[in-house]
This record gives C-alpha cells, structure tokens and sequence, in this order.
C-alpha cells in the first residue's frame, strides 16, 4: 500500500469555491505514468500537478482526468502556492523544469507571479461549422497551440452555448473565445473537450495567447483578464517580450491522503 499526500487548492481566486480547482501530490519519485494518470481520474478536476525534488527546484507534471499537458497556469499556481506559502515559507521564489521549459514562480506582494512563455495566434480564415458550432460569426479567427474565436462584445462571450463535439474535433487544443471586458480588459472562457474537459474554468495557458493578442489591440503591456466561467476568476498579466507573467492568489480547500 502507498500513501500520496493530496492537497486541492482553487487557484485564481483568494475565496473557496471560486477560481480553478487543481489537485496537487507532492511526490519524491515519480509515480508509474499510468498510476499518476489514474489518480488524476480519480481526483475528477481540470487539473492534477506532480511534483518531485531536483536540486533547489522541482520537477512539475500535469495530468487532465484524460492525457498529460504540456502546461498548465493554475495547477502551477496552485503548486507554488502550496509550497511557497504551506510547505516551504521561507522561500522567495520556486522554479519549475516542466516540459515548456523552466517556469518561475515568484512572490509579488500577497500574489503570485508565474513567468510563462507567450504563444501568439496568428490571423486565419474561421473552419467550416465554427460560427454554426459557437452560436455566432466571430470577428476574428486565431491559431496558436489553442485556437481562438474573437467575439463582438463579453454578453456574447459569457452567452456561447457550445457544441463540443466540433471542439473536440478541431485541430488544435480546444478553442478560446473572448472579447473587450466590461470590467476588465478582456473577457475569455476556454473549451477543451479533447482534454476531457468541456470548459476550464480559468486557465492560465490561455492567457499565453489571449494577453498578446490583447496587449496589441489596446496598445498597452499591463492586462487584467477575466475568465467569465461559471465559477469565474482574474489574471493580472503583463507581456514583457517572449514571455508573459500572470499572476494570482489560491486557496487550499482540500489537504489529505491518497491511499493506492
């Protein structure tokens, strides 16, 4: 019998049951691939991370409850929320070796800033069906890793009904829609039923795509993104050149044992 220390944590949010739930397993060695996937199954939320000592740092997976990504912002957030401010006070900063490279989370204040690479979407013609899929005719069409629908204003956004059968289907990771905010600079949900998930409820990797998409329109570096999800939440994001920082809080709902 083995036992796995579990935390949950709601990251993008500083209240419980806002943000987006992520599940995070301290681990020393890492877990047989199969086992890790089964466990994020198991947990049944957007994201579970895992996380093994290498030097002053750690290594750091993701697992959604169907394949392993290659990045993920809020379980990040939530992993270096619970190791800077439960596990490991005393630290400034934690760096990540994951497979998009070495993400470094640091302390701001009472946030956290997450350092991640930008992926800009370059203009293409909409696919066949998109409009029929979303519900409506997007301004524009985008393609970076994600795809991405721009939409005429954030009523639009937040009312998209979508058919994620055709966004799973879609080449691409999933599908990102957004618009100018009401209160915010942009507005934006994420769909990615190829992951397992139909929608995420604030994604962080998203927002390698969305904050230079938007740093561009409105002429400016500093962008306040909102995810209008259900359970919604907000990124404070600044584009310096290759690289976007998001940052955030999280709050641990959830400590206990996983017994396998």
């Amino acid at each position: 019998m083995t036992t796995i220390p579990i935390f949950q944590l709601d990251a993008f949010t500083d209240k419980p049951f806002g943000g987006n739930p992520a599940a995070v397993c301290p681990l020393q060695e890492w877990l047989p691939d199969d086992v890790m996937q089964s466990i994020a199954l198991e947990n049944n939320v957007s994201e579970t991370a895992f996380y093994v000592p290498e030097g002053d740092g750690f290594l750091l997976r993701w697992f959604t409850p169907k394949i392993e990504v290659d990045l993920c912002g809020h379980a990040t957030l939530a992993t270096a929320w619970l190791i800077l401010n439960e596990l490991e006070p005393d630290r400034a900063s934690v760096a990540f070796e994951t497979r998009s490279g070495t993400l470094t989370v640091s302390r701001d204040g009472d946030l956290l800033a997450m350092d991640f690479p930008v992926m800009v979407a370059e203009e293409r013609p909409a696919p066949a069906g998109l409009a029929e899929a979303i519900g409506i005719e997007p301004v524009k069409f985008l393609k970076a890793v994600k795809n991405m629908a721009v939409l005429e204003n954030e009523a639009v956004v937040r009312a998209v009904n979508p058919d994620f059968g055709y966004i799973k289907n879609m080449d691409g990771m999933g599908l990102i829609i957004t618009a100018l905010g009401d209160q915010s600079d942009c507005a934006s949900r994420y769909f990615a039923p190829h992951a397992g998930i139909d929608e995420d409820p604030v994604t962080g990797s998203a927002h390698c795509t969305i904050v230079p998409y938007w740093s561009g329109v409105l002429g400016k570096a500093q962008i306040h993104a909102r995810q209008v999800s259900a359970r919604s939440g907000d990124l404070y994001c600044l584009l310096e050149g290759d690289r976007v920082v998001l940052t955030g809080k999280a709050r641990t709902v959830i400590k206990g044992t996983f017994t396998i």
